[in-house]
């Protein structure tokens, strides 16, 4: 009996090891998350003061709404982009943070099932 408490204990302190250790693979995730949303800024910034610029030269108004049009349709695309790659940047997150946590399970159900 004493054997199995010391494996329960044994476990649970693997368990919230693994479980705070993964601070840094947050903080690593957050920190990618983070470069891509200011690189996405910084470019949509650029784009639309570029627009702009262009838009005040024009000298029809089918013009200046083609240029709207397609500034809308990048703006668009950039953004599709850009949620693509949060969400596998999320997606690579949860996987890695969780695998240390989810891992011992197998384990843990075995030793259930012999102890039963």
């Amino acid at each position: 009996m004493l054997n199995k408490v010391e494996d329960m204990q044994n476990f649970t302190k693997a368990q919230i090891e693994a479980a705070t250790g993964r601070s840094a693979t947050f903080a690593k995730g957050f920190e990618k998350i983070a470069s891509e949303t200011t690189a996405l800024s910084k470019a949509q910034l650029e784009t639309s003061t570029a627009v702009f610029t262009k838009l005040l030269g024009t000298k029809s108004v089918e013009e200046a709404i083609q240029m709207q049009t397609d500034y809308a349709k990048s703006s668009y695309e950039a953004l599709v982009a850009y949620s693509a790659k949060v969400g596998e940047i999320f997606t690579g997150l949860a996987r890695d943070a969780f695998e240390p946590v989810t891992a011992p399970v197998p384990t843990a159900k075995n030793a259930v099932k012999l102890a039963a």
